[in-house]
């Protein structure tokens, strides 16, 4: 799935403007519901509120992972699949640590895809919780 991009190569104009409704519609969800909740709740409100905005978007998205010649699935899911293009890790957690970071770089990896957003909503300003990753 990977298409050879060069990563020093800027994100496409279209994949950041995805990727402006996804902050956009974290910062409204985590507006409207606050920390402490489940993060199947922020899950499915994110989907909802992409959805809401005119986004196509996927939940629980399988990624195989390829061993050789062989590919196999072996339970990697992303969280939110916003455009195909944004890859978004939902989480609602103490505080992020560098194997969430890990984890989402994996997942862009293994896909293709160059931008990815990871976003703990258990914190008190979500901008505290929010990272911006390019591959």
């Amino acid at each position: 799935m990977h298409d050879g991009h060069d990563e020093s190569e800027p994100v496409p104009e279209g994949v950041n403007q995805v990727g402006r409704s996804v902050m956009d519609a974290a910062f409204n969800v985590h507006r409207a519901l606050g920390p402490g909740l489940l993060e199947a709740v922020y899950e499915a409100c994110m989907a909802e509120e992409l959805h809401q905005a005119g986004s196509r978007v996927q939940r629980q998205v399988g990624l195989p992972v390829t061993y050789g010649e062989t590919r196999m699935d072996v339970g990697y899911r992303l969280d939110l699949l916003v455009e195909g293009r944004v890859i978004v890790e939902v989480k609602s957690i103490d505080a992020l640590a560098s194997i969430h970071t890990a984890q989402l770089l994996t997942y862009l990896r293994f896909s293709g895809l160059r931008l990815g957003y990871l976003i703990n909503f258990n914190t008190v300003r979500l901008k505290d919780g929010f990272r911006r990753l390019v591959l």
